[in-house]
């Protein structure tokens, strides 16, 4: 089993940590891994995307053509991923700030307000983490149990005081889905 992930937004939204969180969880589920960011210069505001590729194998190699599965946060990271997702692959989007269109008829679509759920929970910083929960109710090869141990990992002992917030955040994408 291979697959790959491209997670996708804008600068600032957390893509990149998202990205992080996600490779560790697959990584405490002893599966092989790899994790490859991609953004400009612009950073802040700008485009930003990470590929993830798990195997339980070794990885075939970093940078894929198309992608299984794209989590994208924004309008701008949808109309660009949306090409690359492999026929019968899902796309999981961030309906706070991407229209409820689907361009393809050969993938599968997942809508969810995880903006919306974040600024529920006191702040869109969180939205990164909303949008893992509700990527591991889709996905059948993330352990939510594996995220919540992933984010504790990441976040260290420097941010343990943002724990709970990010925990809740997770929990609270997972239950999401059965909402939609």
């Amino acid at each position: 089993m291979e697959k790959n992930f491209i997670l996708a937004g804008f600068g600032g939204q957390g893509i990149l940590l998202a990205g992080t969180i996600l490779a560790n969880a697959f990584m405490l589920d002893d599966k092989n891994v790899t994790w490859y960011p991609c953004y400009g210069a612009e950073m802040r505001g700008g485009t930003v995307n990470c590929e993830v590729v798990v195997s339980d194998t070794e990885v075939s190699s970093v940078h894929k053509k198309d992608c299984d599965y794209a989590l994208v946060l924004n309008q701008q990271s949808f109309d660009r991923f949306v090409e690359h997702v492999k026929i019968g692959g899902t796309i999981v989007a961030n309906s706070t700030l991407v229209s409820e269109t689907k361009p393809r008829n050969d993938i599968n679509y997942v809508f969810a307000p995880m903006g919306k759920l974040a600024n529920d929970l006191g702040t869109s910083k969180v939205t990164n983490v909303v949008s893992l929960g509700v990527l591991s109710s889709v996905v059948d090869t993330i352990s939510i149990s594996a995220l919540k141990l992933a984010i504790e990992k990441v976040l260290g002992e420097k941010k343990k005081d943002l724990l709970p917030l990010n925990i809740k955040a997770l929990l609270s994408g997972a239950e999401l889905i059965a909402k939609v």
